[in-house]
């Protein structure tokens, strides 16, 4: 049913036919039913993890890296995870075993354990033996780890073994290699590939022995749910959901983040009726109103979006931040300046009301500057209190821009034109 190249349309139709969806997934060669159900979503694996047998799970997980494998697993229950394993074969069995014992936030639950350990005085030619024998029980080339009584003093690049002589010391050819403690978090091991770009580290013990490698594959796969998260974090939807989820799931998801909208809304619609003589006398302001609302979330958002990533690099924390906020508040000025003398213009020539034009154009200068520092800081105090600043900063940026520039806006249509 499915080659390759047709893996995208299945993991649609798998993902939009809930009740066909096993049904689907068993017309799918067996070589292939792996590389779709690592395509599919979490809850989506689950329900088809669950309703096939044990045999037709077995035959996916043999066709599947030992991680790739461990991360299926671990979706399912405990109690059905064991009669599983006991059915994969030996050496499959044995590197899902030790994967599953780490947690898979940190460095020991990224790594796979694809890897040879040589001494630095075994030949090219001793080496080359070695990494035949591993292809041939694994079907993939290892990384070349090289030991000096029993420490870690590098790898070596496999393309050598081509390029040696076969009675060659491996010791000239080693190339220095990054290491990392198995129980770091994710987070320091993706600012260790930040910070030193390299394709693969060592995952180390407490006793300093080689637990595994880390490939810059695996890496990116993290970095990516990352940014899926953050981009559900800013829309105030759930990580879990994804876009072949039916209506309800969708529901169930984001109708607590709605009603906390909702709520900040009122808020500013309370600030708004504090004005009602006001609009009621000069209607143009009611016209004019969402441009300032609508210039600060923009304004707001922009900055949330660069103190996030600074964040998440960690270059910035609630101890550092000042230069920064002097920055984005100077860029909040300019940029309510430049668009205060716009609007001002369009409404002096449109209107022909250059008093509301000029009150527009403070309000906007203003609204751009408290943007700037609500979107600066809020998101460090939130990371200071535990929370993710994505999803919770926003609701109080956009409340702040929102109420404020109301109230700025009108407050001064009230001083000035009264």
């Amino acid at each position: 049913m499915a080659e390759k190249n047709d893996i995208g349309k299945v993991v649609h139709q798998i993902s939009y036919n809930p009740e066909d969806r096993v049904e689907l997934f068993r017309q799918i060669p067996e070589g292939v039913r792996g590389s779709v159900l690592l395509r599919l979503s979490k809850h989506i694996k689950y329900d088809i993890i669950t309703k096939i047998s044990k045999e037709e799970l077995v035959a996916v997980l043999s066709h599947l890296d030992a991680d790739e494998a461990t991360d299926v697993l671990q979706l399912l229950p405990e109690n059905r995870r064991g009669p599983v394993m006991e059915q994969l074969n030996g050496d499959l069995k044995k590197e899902i075993s030790l994967l599953l014992q780490f947690d898979p936030e940190t460095a020991a639950g990224l790594m796979n354990i694809d890897y040879i350990q040589v001494e630095n005085t075994d030949t090219i030619a001793s080496v080359a033996k070695q990494v035949k024998v591993h292809e041939k029980r694994t079907g993939k080339l290892p990384a070349i780890l090289v030991m000096e009584t029993g420490e870690l003093v590098g790898y070596l690049p496999i393309h050598e073994l081509g390029f040696g002589k076969p009675g060659e010391k491996t010791t000239k050819y080693i190339k220095k290699i990054k290491t990392i403690k198995h129980d770091a978090n994710t987070g320091e091991v993706l600012e260790l590939f930040r910070s030193n770009p390299h394709n693969k580290v060592v995952v180390m013990g407490h006793t300093g022995n080689v637990m595994g490698i880390i490939y810059s594959d695996d890496v990116l796969k993290v970095l990516h749910e990352e940014e899926s998260a953050s981009l559900y974090d800013f829309a105030g939807v759930s990580d879990e959901e994804s876009v072949f989820d039916p209506a309800r799931r969708k529901i169930k998801y984001r109708y607590k983040w709605l009603i906390i909208n909702l709520g900040t809304a009122f808020l500013a619609a309370f600030t708004v009726g504090l004005f009602n003589h006001t609009i009621s006398k000069y209607v143009l302001l009611a016209v004019y109103m969402p441009i300032v609302a609508g210039m600060g979330g923009n304004a707001a958002t922009q900055t949330l979006a660069v103190l996030v990533r600074g964040i998440s690099l960690k270059q910035i924390d609630l101890n550092t931040m000042w230069r920064t906020l002097k920055n984005e508040l100077g860029a909040g000025l300019v940029n309510g300046i430049i668009n205060g003398v716009i609007v001002a213009t369009v409404v002096a020539i449109v209107n022909r009301d250059l008093v509301i034009g000029l009150i527009l154009a403070m309000a906007m200068v203003i609204n751009l500057i408290v943007a700037a520092l609500f979107g600066t800081v809020v998101p460090l105090i939130m990371k200071r209190l535990g929370k993710d600043p994505a999803s919770s900063a926003t609701i109080f940026i956009t409340t702040a821009t929102d109420v404020l520039g109301f109230f700025v806006f009108l407050g001064l249509a009230t001083l000035i034109l009264h």
